[in-house]
């Protein structure tokens, strides 16, 4: 499997936008054309999965001294249940190793309509090395654990650094003209 960096520009490949707009809840989502800015606005390693050069999946991972936030990851819906997910993620553990690396997931606990979707996709980290912080968040009606890898532990602390981060380059998003650029 090969990993291609994706910036701003290349991220216009309709597959992968297709599978950002499908693969998480719209609530997750940052709209797309916001997305592109912000990646001209902030250290985000976009990066797409490519087997014999077919598109397989996609990871989008927010680098920091203390821990880095793995922010998004999804993998085509007709290849999931395959490995690929397995491979990919290995592929950035790999990547990641000397460092803590966390990220935020539907919470398995809560009831809802995809709750084993949930439970399975919590297993998964969790055999992979994640261990689960005790950190939870509660946005727009869902429930999300932080899950972390790596040494040390995260705290609601940390939790609310990143999240003012990422609210502070919000604010410093460009105009709608700008956007216009990404579209």
């Amino acid at each position: 499997m090969k990993a291609r960096k994706i910036t701003s520009q290349t991220a216009l490949d309709s597959e992968i936008r297709e599978l950002y707009e499908t693969a998480f809840p719209v609530e997750e989502q940052i709209p797309y054309e916001d997305l592109m800015v912000l990646m001209d606005q902030m250290p985000l390693n976009f990066t797409a999965y490519y087997e014999d050069g077919e598109f397989m999946g996609f990871t989008i991972v927010y680098p920091r001294k203390k821990f880095n936030w793995f922010w998004y990851f999804a993998v085509r819906n007709d290849l999931r249940g395959r490995g690929i997910g397995q491979r990919i993620l290995s592929m950035l553990i790999e990547e990641y190793k000397h460092c803590t690396n966390i990220l935020d997931m539907e919470s398995p606990d809560q009831v809802c309509e995809n709750a084993e979707v949930r439970k399975r996709r919590c297993a998964f980290y969790l055999r992979n090395g994640f261990r689960k912080t005790g950190v939870r968040k509660s946005f727009e009606g869902i429930d999300y654990t932080i899950l972390m890898n790596g040494k040390g532990r995260f705290t609601m602390q940390d939790y609310e650094e990143v999240l003012n981060e990422l609210r502070a380059c919000w604010k410093r998003m460009p105009t709608e003209e700008l956007k216009q650029k990404h579209t």
